[in-house]
């Protein structure tokens, strides 16, 4: 077996100097990923103060990093961790998951989409205080 990298444009990615996504196997590996603009080399956080959206547009590039490294998308994801800045934005980060990847999301798939999930509430922060959300994901790609 041979381990695959993906990498994208991210700011972030460049200044610490990891890949977005590992794959090894069936096993896709994505990297802590928030709502950041990939089109600056500052990093800029999106949708400053809203964790909802911040976490759709985290789970939305978890998923073109899923699909980028062979997998389906959203059916090939099996865990999902989340972790929040601000205990009072947990509410908004879970109906941004139930939104993007919710198990009532797998209408006529034979796949489900769902996952097993956890959600972090990390005090004093992230590297970046608008920073809102940062989600990793795990899927098994089909063989």
């Amino acid at each position: 077996m041979s381990k695959q990298c993906y990498a994208t444009t991210s700011p972030f990615e460049a200044l610490i100097g990891y890949y977005r996504a590992v794959r090894h196997g069936q096993h896709i590996f994505v990297s802590g990923t928030t709502a950041v603009d990939p089109t600056q080399s500052i990093p800029q956080i999106l949708f400053p103060g809203d964790a909802k959206q911040q976490t759709r547009v985290a789970l939305e590039e978890c998923i073109k990093a899923v699909k980028a490294m062979g997998g389906r998308g959203p059916e090939d994801i099996v865990r999902v961790k989340m972790f929040v800045s601000r205990h009072e934005d947990c509410q908004a980060v879970g109906e941004g998951f139930k939104e993007v990847l919710g198990k009532e999301n797998a209408s006529g798939s034979d796949t489900p989409i769902g996952a097993a999930a956890t959600m972090i509430v990390v005090h004093n922060g992230f590297i970046d205080p608008n920073m809102l959300v940062e989600i990793e994901v795990d899927a098994i790609a089909a063989e």
